[in-house]
């Protein structure tokens, strides 16, 4: 493992996306949990966060999970990405993402995100992804 620290990601975050509001809180073998606050940009028609940002929410949250499993390796990409909306996320609150590594390979690693809003036990979205390792980064 060439775990990284969160001060580590988030410059990381900051630099690569400089638009992107969502910041790294834990980390651990395996695990990384995202913080991303709602702004009025995040929502569709209707008041409810936008599943566009659900998306790039769980996609940043894999991708941190596996920067913290092989160092910052920027060149590794997403190859497959499914999301399941589960339930309205609460507009007034930040969203939370926990991913799970399921399966760390040379070549592709596998995830799961499970992304609540604060403070509610049921997740508002399920995603499970794949990334690509390139060879010269292993």
């Amino acid at each position: 493992m060439n775990s990284v620290t969160i001060e580590q990601l988030n410059g990381f975050i900051q630099q690569a996306f400089p638009g992107f509001k969502a910041r790294v809180e834990k980390l651990d073998q395996h695990f990384a949990k995202l913080r991303h606050p709602i702004a009025q940009s995040d929502l569709r028609p209707g008041g409810t966060v936008s599943g566009p940002t659900l998306f790039a929410v769980a996609d940043a949250a894999l991708y941190m999970a596996i920067l913290n499993e092989i160092g910052l390796k920027p060149l590794a990409v997403t190859t497959n990405l499914n999301i399941n909306f589960l339930n309205k996320p609460d507009a007034q609150c930040d969203l939370i993402a926990d991913c799970r590594l399921i399966k760390v390979g040379k070549r592709l690693i596998m995830g799961d995100v499970f992304i609540y809003s604060e403070g509610v036990e049921d997740p508002v979205a399920h995603a499970t992804g794949t990334y690509s390792i390139p060879p010269a980064h292993i």
